[in-house]
């Protein structure tokens, strides 16, 4: 099993013991992004729905060093501190994706890393 893995400056470097994407053949497994600004690495300034955009922004460019995009993540895993705000998901994620949209769970949860109200993680599948 060859194993590549996958970095970039434009999404947040690795606040853990993790790399932001493993590749392993056709597949990339994209670890958990939150709202945190690359450039800075503090999180975004705004509501839910800009930590939301940040989180695909962030997503979309580890997507990009992988050789893809966000349309090609197969399962996408979203975690909100506050389930009321999954309408808001919703919305902003058909700003990103385009149908067949990819299979997904989210999943409500006590408390993200950083206070963040939403962490995003998927699996990419590559051409």
């Amino acid at each position: 099993m060859a194993r590549e893995i996958i970095a970039t400056d434009n999404a947040p470097a690795a606040i853990g013991t993790y790399s932001q994407a493993v590749k392993v053949n056709k597949t990339v497994y994209l670890s958990g992004q939150i709202p945190l600004v690359p450039a800075t690495m503090e999180m975004v300034d705004g509501d839910i729905e800009a930590q939301i955009h940040q989180v695909f922004k962030n997503l979309s460019a580890v997507c990009e060093a992988a050789g893809g995009q966000l349309q090609d993540i197969a399962k996408l895993n979203i975690f909100l501190t506050d389930l009321s705000n999954f309408t808001t998901v919703n919305q902003v994620m058909a700003q990103y994706f385009e149908q067949p949209y990819p299979a997904r769970a989210a999943i409500g949860v006590a408390q993200l890393p950083k206070d963040a109200g939403v962490e995003m993680d998927g699996i990419l599948e590559l051409d």
